[in-house]
């Protein structure tokens, strides 16, 4: 009797403390990994285990202009494809800011989904074509669909202090599997009420696999082979194809999707690098610079309803009450 009472009860309170700590986690409850591309961070959290290396960031901000509501700057785009037909609704990244100088910290991001240009022989490599889904995040608490994002310091030990970003789209984008597209992050800076930030997205951890990126795409995830200084061959993952660069021009359209107009041009393709005037190896080892890179960002997609999981806490709870309640009557 005894034993029964206590495994209903068991079971309860572990399913009430799943639901609990999904509801304190990041992303929101409900939310599941789909593609995934971790931060160099010197092997530390979140890419435990990976590259000892503080990785770099590459410019990515755009500044207002007049006449406005608009913003012209440079941007940086990543390629990705993942193995199932739902849609984003959560991305998370990372990225610095120069010379750690955050004045008041970035206020919104432009955040862009575009189609594939495969091959452009004008830089010899693939790059984003045209904006399918773009869209402005703007700082504060989240909640589904708010189109916000948070801001959190990770490391403040390496040169540039690595933040961590969570954003939720108040417009959701409609991934198909097995389709190459890329993503675009835009710090967007307004001067004049911000400072003079220059914000960077921080490049991937090639020493991580993804396990989520869509083996459908060609050459999609693979690995080169990089010799470190002590001889020993290191796996250097990387997908599709370069990370770009480009100069971006952003203002509102009422035609375009999602209502803003984001116009680009100048695209260069992105690799490693070994050395900046101020450190040697910020990448990985002599060779990485002859890698293209990719950068730093994971996304997730909606499983059922978190009310589900309450509704299923809420019967296991009452499953155990009701087995107590049995027992009482049966002695």
């Amino acid at each position: 009797m005894k034993t029964s009472t206590t495994i209903a009860a068991l079971v309860a309170l572990t399913l009430i403390a799943a639901i609990c700590t999904q509801a304190s986690a990041d992303p929101l409850p409900g939310e599941v990994l789909k593609f995934q591309q971790l931060p160099l961070n010197n092997g530390l959290a979140p890419s435990t285990g990976g590259s000892p290396y503080p990785g770099h960031d590459e410019w990515s901000t755009a500044y207002s202009v007049v006449p406005g509501p608009a913003y012209s700057g440079t941007f940086m785009a990543d390629d990705f494809a993942d193995n199932v037909s739902t849609p984003v609704v959560h991305i998370r990244w990372w990225g610095s800011y120069d010379q750690n100088q955050t004045f008041n910290g970035v206020k919104n991001f432009l955040i862009s989904f575009e189609s594939d240009n495969p091959f452009d022989p004008n830089i010899g490599a693939s790059r984003p074509d045209q904006p399918l889904l773009s869209q402005v995040v703007t700082a504060g608490p989240l909640a589904p669909g708010s189109g916000t994002f948070t801001e959190t310091l990770i490391n403040g030990a390496v040169p540039e202090h690595l933040f961590q970003y969570n954003a939720e789209l108040r417009l959701p984008f409609q991934e198909q599997k097995d389709t190459v597209y890329w993503l675009k992050i835009v710090a967007l800076v307004d001067p004049a009420t911000e400072g003079a930030i220059k914000w960077g997205w921080h490049d991937r951890d090639w020493g991580i696999k993804d396990p989520f990126a869509s083996p459908a795409v060609s050459p999609g995830e693979t690995a080169g082979t990089l010799i470190d200084p002590n001889g020993v061959p290191l796996p250097v993952w990387h997908f599709q194809d370069d990370a770009v660069s480009g100069q971006i021009f952003i203002s509102p359209n009422a035609s375009a999707p999602g209502g803003i107009g984001v116009q680009q041009v100048g695209y260069n393709p992105e690799n490693y690098i070994y050395q900046t005037p101020g450190a040697i190896g910020i990448d990985g080892p002599q060779g990485i610079q002859a890698f293209s890179k990719d950068l730093a960002f994971e996304l997730y997609t909606s499983v059922p309803e978190p009310g589900t999981m309450t509704l299923l806490g809420m019967g296991a709870v009452g499953m155990g009450l009701a087995v107590w309640k049995r027992r009482r009557k049966q002695t």
